[in-house]
């Protein structure tokens, strides 16, 4: 598995990581995921503490605390669960963030984590006292980098100003393309960008058309341009599966730090693997894969 650095960081992540929030809560098949995707070649993990209201760290930790110096695991803050359950509330406050640390490596099984991020963020938050958090968990030892998850361009840049951020994870695959209009000021300042849902919901795998199409469109996509462009994709070259040219489209930017595909099943973990593992996308089914699908640009938060 190739490796790509984290922004200036010292961490280098598989180019594909497993998304986590799709192992599910049944602990033999999650275990067995990973287990899986780390014989696969896979060092990157991400969680949060939100899914499955901290469950899933606790299979993450079991799964990985035999090998944590093998592993680069990322979690997420700024989620605060209801006592009730009933939902969540934003909370980005230094106080909770410091208490919300301890709890994800107690449920991680972990003294350290690699990457801290924000879970969100808006322009409103008090973002100095956020970064003032970040920093300190850093100078604790407690985390090695922080960075935050969002699509938000003004938070974004605020973070890109005046934090010492090493990564953004953004939703980004060649149905949302809405994140390359960042993606030099991004690389200027040293960042990596995460790409979560690369496969666009399954959209972008290799799966039946008819299985695929449920009427709906996709973002800016009607339902009748979603069905246009996945005939023009599976078309386009008969050397690359739909599913290697979705993840190598998005690793063909080395802004791109890693992606991060979910697998709820092995076979899926097994063909995402293969699939960033295969030969890189020439500059010319680059530009025809662009050709092919819209740019997008956020529209709010600017």
């Amino acid at each position: 598995m190739r490796k790509r650095q984290l922004g200036q960081s010292d961490l280098y992540v598989s180019e594909i990581g497993l998304g986590c929030m799709s192992l599910g809560t049944e602990e033999k098949h999650a275990l067995s995921l990973i287990d899986k995707a780390i014989d696969l070649g896979i060092n990157y993990f991400d969680t949060a503490d939100l899914y499955d209201v901290g469950k899933n760290e606790e299979l993450v930790g079991k799964a990985i605390k035999h090998r944590r110096n093998d592993i680069i695991l990322a979690t997420k803050v700024g989620n605060r669960w209801r006592e009730d359950q009933s939902g969540w509330d934003w909370d980005p406050s230094k106080a909770y963030i410091k208490e919300a640390v301890k709890k994800s490596l107690q449920r991680l099984q972990t003294d350290f984590i690699d990457l801290y991020q924000l879970h969100g963020g808006t322009i409103e938050d008090n973002i100095d006292e956020t970064i003032e958090a970040f920093e300190e968990l850093k100078q604790e030892g407690i985390i090695r980098y922080y960075g935050i998850s969002s699509i938000r361009p003004n938070v974004i840049k605020e973070y890109l100003d005046k934090s010492s951020i090493v990564s953004i994870m953004m939703q980004y695959s060649l149905l949302d393309r809405r994140p390359e209009e960042w993606f030099s000021i991004i690389k200027d300042k040293g960042v990596s960008v995460i790409a979560r849902g690369p496969l666009a919901k399954g959209l972008l795998t290799d799966k039946p058309l008819n299985q695929k199409l449920k009427g709906k469109g996709y973002l800016s996509y009607t339902n009748e341009e979603l069905k246009a462009f996945l005939i023009k994709l599976e078309n386009i070259d008969p050397s690359h599966s739909m599913t290697e040219l979705a993840l190598q489209y998005c690793l063909y930017q080395d802004v791109i730090g890693a992606v991060i595909p979910g697998a709820s099943k092995i076979q899926q973990l097994i063909e995402n693997v293969e699939a960033g593992s295969s030969e890189r996308l020439s500059a010319q089914m680059y530009d025809k894969l662009q050709q092919i699908a819209k740019p997008g640009q956020y529209e709010q938060h600017r």
